[in-house]
């Protein structure tokens, strides 16, 4: 069974080397695929550094500029089927999501059987720390608006601590994901679950992050009120199949 772990990064450098170190000492084996943004801080010299250490374990994708979310995720999409991987899991570089739950969100799938499992803040109660609680709300709230319109069971819906599994991707037209930012998440479990694939959550505790800056912005959640909306309508004129 080979798993591999998805960060994107984008002006990382105070978190990378840690971020990818706690991976590397779970007892679980993971490999990590770094998806960087040409990040001006010098991020990917840190990566291809590490990779001297952890040569067969340790992946990179650099692109040409800040392209988005969305994006970076579809290209490490791709990149991990082309490498067989059987397990492929989204998560921050900024240690928001802890390490140490990646077995739990893994086992969720290769073990009891979901298709995909969604790290969630909010099955068991509100589970976020060091957040301001306008933002706790509004995330929340988000969360709550994005079940109401989808009809999604999913109680954290913009959830970005995820696992796959390769069939899953396989099966989406990764090419008709239209959402670039943190909205990228909503489509992408939205499709999941209009293809009948088996969603589980696994309750978390997340927490902000220490080091660097954050990468939300109104865009952002522009994108998530207006696209979901789009998305929803969408849907009723659209057939969801299987492209393989």
């Amino acid at each position: 069974m080979r798993n591999i772990v998805l960060i994107p990064t984008y002006n990382e450098k105070e978190n990378i080397s840690n971020i990818i170190h706690a991976i590397f000492d779970l007892q679980e084996m993971f490999h990590i695929l770094i998806i960087d943004d040409n990040s001006p801080d010098g991020t990917a010299s840190i990566v291809k550094n590490l990779q001297k250490k952890f040569e067969d374990r340790l992946h990179i994708i650099e692109r040409a500029g800040k392209l988005g979310l969305g994006t970076a995720y579809l290209a490490g999409f791709k990149w991990a089927l082309e490498n067989n991987y059987d397990y492929i899991m989204e998560m921050d570089a900024d240690f928001s999501h802890d390490p140490k739950d990646l077995p739990k969100l893994l086992n969720a799938c290769a073990k009891d059987g979901a298709d995909v499992s969604v790290g969630s803040r909010y099955i068991s109660g509100v589970n976020v720390v060091n957040w301001p609680m306008g933002r706790v709300l509004l995330s929340y709230f988000a969360s709550a608006y994005v079940r109401f319109i989808t009809r999604m069971k999913i109680r954290d819906t913009t959830a970005g601590f995820v696992c796959y599994s390769a069939k899953v991707l396989r099966c989406i037209n990764r090419d008709k994901i239209k959402m670039r930012g943190y909205a990228f998440q909503i489509e992408m479990k939205f499709t999941t679950w209009k293809l009948g694939f088996n969603i589980t959550e696994v309750p978390i505790i997340f927490t902000d992050r220490k080091e660097g800056a954050s990468k939300m912005s109104g865009g952002i959640f522009n994108e998530a009120v207006w696209g979901v909306i789009k998305m929803k309508v969408a849907s009723f004129f659209k057939k969801y199949k299987c492209v393989e």
